[in-house]
C-alpha cells in the first residue's frame, strides 16, 4: 500500500475530533451526533446535487481525484535535475541521437517524449508549444477534478439547511406534545451540523488540496520543460543545473545536500 499524506490524514482526522470532542465536552451524547434522516438528506442530497453537475466522465475520476489529495507528493525535483544534466552531458559528448536509449528507460513519460521530440529533431518552438499544451491539459484536468469537491463544499450547508427546516416542521406539526419539543429540534439542527461540518472539513479542504497538488506537478513539469529544451539547444550542463535548481524553491526536498557529484562540479565552478 502506498504511503498517505500526513496532513491530508492528521488534519482530517483533527477536525472531526475537534468537532466531536468539542460537541461531548459541552455534555453532549454520542447519540445526538447519529441521526439517520439527516444522514440520507446531507449525504444523500449532497451526492445527487454533484452528480447532477457534472458528467460521467468526470465523476469516475473522484478516486483518482482522492489519491492526490491522499498521497504525498513523491516527485524529487533535485534528482530529476541530476538526470537532466546527465542528459545534456551525454548529448554535448556524443550528439543528440545517443539521448535514445537513455531516455526510452526513465520512468517519467513526460521526459521520455520530450527528449524523443529531441531525438528526432523536432523544432525547438514546436516542442515546446506540445509539451506546454500537455501541462495545461494536465491542468485543467486536475482543476475540474477539485471543483467536483468544491461544489460538494457548497451544495452539503444548503442539504443541512434543508434538513432542518424539514425536521422543524415535523416539530411544528407535533406542538401538542410540549415535552418532546427540545429533542425534536436538537435532532432537527443535526442536520445543519453534518452539512456544514463536512463542507468545511472534508469537501472544501479536499479541494484546496488538489490545486496544491496540481502547483506541486504543473511546477515539476515546468522544470522538466526547461531542461528538455535546453539540452535541446546544447547548454553547458553546469548552467543547466544552474538554472533549474531555481525551480527546487518550492520542493520540500530542495534542503537536502547535493549528491556528491554535483557537489564535486559546484565546488569545480
Amino acid at each position: 500500500m502506498k504511503r498517505l499524506d500526513k496532513t491530508t490524514v492528521y488534519g482530517l482526522l483533527a477536525g472531526i475530533l475537534a468537532v466531536v470532542g468539542g460537541f461531548l465536552w459541552e455534555g453532549g451524547h454520542w447519540q445526538g451526533l447519529f441521526e439517520k434522516t439527516a444522514i440520507l438528506i446531507v449525504f444523500g442530497g449532497t451526492f445527487a446535487a454533484t452528480a447532477i453537475s457534472y458528467p460521467w466522465s468526470r465523476l469516475k475520476r473522484i478516486p483518482h481525484a482522492l489519491r492526490q489529495a491522499f498521497r504525498p507528493n513523491e516527485e524529487d525535483s533535485g534528482q530529476l535535475i541530476e538526470d537532466l544534466v546527465e542528459f545534456a552531458t551525454i548529448a554535448r559528448r556524443e550528439g543528440v541521437l545517443a539521448l535514445e536509449s537513455k531516455a526510452s528507460i526513465h520512468p517519467n513519460q513526460f521526459l521520455r517524449d520530450g527528449l524523443q521530440m529531441v531525438v528526432d529533431g523536432t523544432d525547438p518552438d514546436l516542442n515546446r508549444q506540445i509539451l506546454e499544451v500537455e501541462i495545461d491539459s494536465l491542468e485543467q484536468r486536475l482543476e475540474q477534478q477539485a471543483k467536483i469537491f468544491e461544489s460538494a463544499g457548497g451544495y452539503a450547508p444548503t442539504m443541512g439547511i434543508i434538513g432542518t427546516v424539514m425536521g422543524l416542521i415535523h416539530v411544528l406539526g407535533n406542538l401538542s406534545e410540549p415535552s418532546t419539543l427540545g429533542p425534536s429540534i436538537a435532532v432537527a439542527f443535526t442536520a445543519t451540523l453534518y452539512g456544514v461540518a463536512t463542507a468545511n472539513i472534508i469537501y472544501l479542504p479536499i479541494a484546496t488540496k488538489i490545486r496544491s497538488r496540481t502547483v506541486e506537478e504543473v511546477h515539476f513539469l515546468e522544470l522538466m520543460l526547461e531542461g528538455i529544451l535546453a539540452i535541446q539547444a546544447g547548454e553547458n550542463p553546469n548552467l543547466i543545473r544552474k538554472k533549474l535548481t531555481a525551480f527546487m524553491m518550492f520542493d520540500d526536498k530542495a534542503d537536502r545536500p547535493l549528491s556528491s557529484k554535483a557537489a564535486t562540479d559546484a565546488q569545480a565552478e
